[in-house]
């Protein structure tokens, strides 16, 4: 979960509207366009209260989760808008910024049992995240930007040798500075989305992404009939994979499970959740309706 919900947004952010230099929506189209990640937030926090779901306050907060942090990022990108060869530097400024406020005393804040009254202090650990995804969300950006939807070349994602090379040297780096940050800053933690956490799903996601290119090169290889369905609906395959978690976390005491009902359970759930979208594809449905 922790690499996920990073690789969620980088992803989004690397095939975004600005990655592409497609002209950026205003403020206000951007929070319309927002406006269901809002509802399924608030969706979200409804049901989870009505069937006494366990939730770790520790994660965003008592009222926050990560519907709102992406709708946030949407918002905020909208109404501080850069040109993409621009936003990695804007990104990086933002998680210096951010990363020198937790050491100078914010983390203190965010990792103390102690909250207030105020909506603030309450969703505290989810309310200041939003500068490091901010931060990585637009490094992702210039990432797409330089590597694939640069001057001269198409709003489609292609690969070529040159950008294999530079997605793992990029890649590289980040781990190398990961591993700095680490040892001399403070360890990787998705729940303040630090300036570790950043760099560290930066090099995991590069690196992924530089393997995935590799195989665009090899004979005969093309993209699977699972990854197209996937892909049409990633928003819904992310809400479905939600409900399923909740499902087995409601039903299950997976604290407790043995190691042969715990892969069961995650053979079902994958079985399912690819059953479930190659369905919707095959029948030609998408579903996003905003």
């Amino acid at each position: 979960m922790d690499l996920g919900v990073g690789s969620f947004v980088l992803a989004n952010s690397i095939v975004s509207r600005q990655a592409r230099c497609i002209s950026s929506k205003n403020w206000m189209t951007a929070f319309k366009g927002a406006s269901p990640l809002i509802l399924i937030g608030f969706g979200r926090l409804v049901s989870t209260a009505g069937v006494d779901y366990q939730v770790h306050v520790g994660e965003y907060g008592v009222h926050w989760n990560f519907f709102f942090t992406l709708a946030a990022i949407s918002v905020v990108t909208s109404i501080v808008n850069v040109p993409p060869q621009y936003a990695g530097i804007l990104g990086s400024v933002i998680l210096i910024g951010y990363q020198s406020w937790l050491s100078h005393g914010l983390n203190a804040y965010l990792l103390s049992d102690g909250r207030g009254v105020d909506i603030i202090s309450k969703n505290k650990e989810g309310i200041f995240s939003i500068f490091g995804y901010w931060g990585m969300y637009l490094i992702g950006v210039y990432l797409g930007f330089y590597l694939f939807f640069g001057k001269h070349r198409s709003a489609t994602l292609r690969s070529s040798k040159a950008v294999i090379v530079k997605t793992w040297l990029l890649s590289l780096l980040f781990w190398l500075l990961t591993l700095l940050e680490e040892k001399y800053i403070e360890r990787v933690s998705r729940r303040m989305c630090n300036l570790a956490y950043v760099t560290w799903v930066l090099a995991q996601n590069l690196q992924v992404l530089a393997v995935f290119m590799i195989f665009d090169y090899l004979h005969g290889s093309k993209t699977s009939v699972l990854e197209e369905a996937f892909d049409k609906n990633l928003m819904a395959v992310f809400l479905l994979a939600n409900v399923l978690t909740g499902l087995v976390n409601l039903s299950v005491d997976t604290l407790f499970v043995s190691s042969i009902s715990a892969l069961v359970i995650l053979a079902g759930y994958a079985f399912t959740l690819t059953a479930i979208m190659g369905i919707v594809n095959y029948y030609g449905i998408r579903l996003k309706f905003w």
